[in-house]
């Protein structure tokens, strides 16, 4: 390259990092070494080539690399002793010596090279710039505009890059159609094709309903008001149990808001999936309580060790408490993480005359066999 270009080419490095962010020293040092990939390609050289360009004027230096030894077996590899201290005085036997060469059109084919290496080099800093900004959005909402949803898979314009849903990511009673504008949970990013970055969303995961309860609620995003768990069936129903340490506070209240106008706005955004926000309590025999409304708990017998809740509801309300499909007790089930049997007032009754009957049967059976 001429002294110019290999001023402009030094100022353009400059500019990137500047500009990109791009480190001028490794841009250098990655440069050196695609320039002497280049030369070996055009200039077919079987050498051990090392290419330095001043960090100032640009100059390009090209040094073959030879082994100082006793005896030369490849001139392409190795130098002799002699011929070594003609370069180098202080020469010794095992000493790598570098010797400056200077071929004819490498000019033209570096400036192609540093080129295509600088234009390679750019991408890969957008594509870094890229994941890392979304890479700090994991575990946010997103918003993305529907480009496409084909076999399974729909993909989101999200802006700089693409979000992809799989199929079971997404929420069952949602149809999804080109040019849609939804909201989307960054469940992860990964280094795709080419180091591309490919973000992975979700509609249908739990944390969607938590995050956009700290969107919409002020007092969850303040750390007022706790969101300790929650379980879905996407599409169809959720339950959020909340906290707060301030007894001056309302959780359930202040999540539902004025008129329901909060948790309206959360449901809206979900395609009407209807949303139970429960207190959440220490006391499991409360909380489970808590966990099955609707439907009101007439007693409850807890097993600590086992995790194990034996709770008794109305007749009237068994299947109020179970739920359709029972999908109200297997949703207070994952929200406590306790097992839950739910028995109505009658079965209960039969259940302990039944056990009462055995146990009388048992007695009478051993009190015979004693006599």
């Amino acid at each position: 390259m001429k002294n110019n270009e290999n001023k402009e080419l030094i100022m353009a490095i400059e500019e990137l990092e500047k500009e990109r962010g791009i480190n001028k020293e490794y841009l250098l040092e990655s440069l050196e070494v695609a320039l002497a990939s280049a030369y070996k390609r055009n200039f077919d050289s079987a050498e051990n080539v090392k290419i330095e360009m001043d960090s100032t004027t640009g100059e390009i230096h090209i040094y073959a690399q030879k082994e100082v030894v006793e005896n030369v077996e490849d001139n392409n590899l190795q130098i002799s002793l002699d011929e070594a201290k003609q370069i180098e005085k202080k020469a010794q036997i095992g000493d790598i010596i570098n010797i400056e060469t200077k071929p004819k059109d490498f000019g033209r084919i570096a400036a192609q090279a540093a080129k295509q290496h600088i234009v390679q080099k750019v991408r890969e800093a957008e594509r870094n710039m890229v994941f890392n900004e979304y890479n700090e959005r994991k575990g946010e909402i997103v918003t993305g505009i529907v480009q496409k949803s084909d076999k399974g898979i729909v993909i989101l314009d999200l802006g700089k890059l693409e979000g992809i849903m799989p199929l079971k990511e997404q929420i069952p009673t949602e149809k999804y159609k080109v040019n849609d504008k939804i909201k989307a949970y960054v469940l992860n990013v990964e280094k795709g094709i080419k180091g591309a970055p490919q973000v992975l969303v979700t509609r249908s995961h739990p944390d969607v309903i938590k995050k956009l309860f700290e969107l919409e609620i002020p007092e969850i995003y303040e750390g007022l008001i706790e969101v300790k768990a929650v379980s879905r069936d996407p599409g169809n129903r959720s339950k959020v149990a909340v906290y707060s340490k301030n007894p001056d506070i309302d959780p359930v209240g202040s999540c539902v808001g004025s008129k329901g106008i909060r948790i309206q706005n959360i449901i809206n955004e979900m395609n009407g999936e209807k949303i139970d926000v429960i207190e959440w309590n220490e006391d499991p025999a409360i909380f489970i309580s808590s966990a099955l409304l609707p439907a009101h708990v007439m007693a409850i017998d807890i097993k600590e060790d086992e995790k194990f809740a034996q709770v008794i509801v109305p007749d009237e309300e068994l299947s109020l408490a179970i739920g359709k499909g029972g999908q109200n007790a297997r949703l207070a089930v994952k929200l406590t993480n306790w097992k839950i049997d739910i028995k109505s007032e009658t079965q209960y009754r039969e259940l302990m005359k039944y056990e009462e009957n055995q146990k009388t049967d048992k007695t009478t059976t051993k009190e015979g066999n004693d006599e």
